[in-house]
């Protein structure tokens, strides 16, 4: 990109690479260089926690709160009702407003590690968008607001014609998504100045439509920011590892595995991802970036050590480190590995290693655990596992057993 920006929000957006396209960046530059800038985010209410999937737009909010504006994150406590029918190849299950609630008082706790919440005029607002959809008129909505959109360029967005191209339906209760969308930008605009929407390039489509609609109910002048939709190096969506989503929440993922995430980084992804998800210098990312040979993995822990921090604080990034360390440099069992604990009464007479891999999260299934065993990929106490039929009784856990899946994932079982 040519573009000199002014603002420091832009030049960090477009030197650590979170910039995939704007609808105006002299304009958006020219507002962030004048004042405080409200910018805001959209997470649909899905899940109990953010995942790492969510990550680079959470960076993205807190950079433009660390370059002096003010980050709202909106909760789609009302549109999470509707789905969100992006990219996506079926229609997503339906949640109920207790779990909904629920969902975001879970993704909250991952939002105040990153953002300054409060009163001041850059402190983070936290906003659910149910405050204004839930109360909806439907005759007086499509009369208002639904007059400004039209069928023909919403059936144009690749969101929806891929699935319509696909044959695979699209309901009406989907189809309105994106003017609610639409909506909420006109509302945080209305209500609270906001000028920005951030988000994924695959909400390119949705968010065009909240600034062409504000432009024609207020006649404000607004923008919209993306950032690229990530794939590692070999091509996998950012934030999926073996064993599923990388959750943000501690409960649902221990730090230690958070940290052996970033620590599995490939070698090709280092430089860029130090980038993306710590807050150290740019040369000093691109330093570590290009090491080669086995220094690479020095760029792997630093960039390990600093997301952990960022979410976890340095303590526990610290620990990961010290764990991590104790099991592949000494072949020890650390104390932060997670942990299966099993009662007398669930081991009975005994218990197949089979189901322990299982159990433990080191495999998705029987199948699965199998398979890992007779590829030689299974370790029990670092010793190689090749009888797929053993069976754990209580005298083999009197002491607890390690057990890896390949060199880099492990769990310990032990009596509780």
């Amino acid at each position: 990109m040519t573009y000199h920006p002014k603002s420091d929000f832009m030049s960090v957006m477009i030197e650590r690479g979170y910039l995939a396209d704007c609808t105006d960046y002299q304009g958006l530059d020219e507002a962030l260089s004048k004042g405080v800038v409200p910018a805001y985010i959209g997470y649909d209410a899905t899940a109990a926690s953010l995942h790492v999937g969510h990550l680079l737009n959470v960076m993205m909010l807190r950079w433009l709160q660390k370059t002096g504006h003010k980050p709202i994150t909106l909760m789609g406590g009302g549109t999470t009702k509707v789905g969100d029918p992006s990219f996506r190849s079926d229609e997503r299950p339906l949640l109920g407003p207790d779990q909904i609630a629920s969902n975001i008082a879970g993704m909250k706790q991952v939002f105040a590690r990153y953002l300054s919440y409060g009163e001041g005029p850059t402190d983070a607002l936290m906003l659910d968008n149910a405050e204004w959809l839930d109360g909806l008129n439907y005759l007086e909505f499509l009369r208002d607001i639904g007059r400004h959109f039209s069928v023909n360029r919403m059936l144009s967005f690749e969101s929806v014609k891929s699935r319509i191209d696909r044959e695979q339906s699209l309901s009406f209760l989907e189809f309105n998504y994106m003017i609610l969308q639409a909506y909420d930008f006109l509302e945080l605009n209305r209500r609270y100045g906001c000028v920005l929407q951030m988000g994924g390039s695959d909400q390119w489509g949705n968010i065009v439509n909240g600034i062409d609609l504000t432009r024609r109910v207020l006649d404000h002048e607004i923008y919209g920011l993306t950032s690229p939709l990530l794939t590692t190096s070999d091509g996998r969506k950012m934030g999926k590892s073996a064993g599923g989503a990388v959750w943000l929440n501690e409960e649902m993922l221990s730090p230690y595995e958070f940290w052996q995430f970033w620590r599995n980084t490939t070698d090709a992804d280092v430089g860029r991802f130090l980038k993306l998800y710590t807050e150290l210098p740019v040369d000093e990312c691109e330093r570590l970036g290009a090491l080669s040979g086995s220094e690479i993995n020095e760029g792997k822990i630093v960039l390990a050590d600093e997301v952990t921090a960022l979410l976890h604080g340095r303590e526990a990034a610290e620990a990961a480190k010290a764990t991590a360390r104790e099991v592949f440099e000494k072949g020890g069992v650390g104390d932060d590995l997670p942990t299966l604990t099993l009662s007398e009464q669930e081991i009975g007479d005994g218990i197949s290693i089979v189901q322990l891999i299982v159990r433990s999260g080191l495999a998705g299934s029987g199948k699965e655990a199998k398979r890992l065993i007779a590829d030689n990929g299974a370790r029990i106490d670092d010793q190689p596992l090749t009888d797929a039929g053993m069976m754990i009784d209580r005298a083999a856990l009197a002491a607890p057993i390690k057990l890896s899946a390949g060199k880099k994932r492990h769990a310990l079982v032990r009596l509780g």
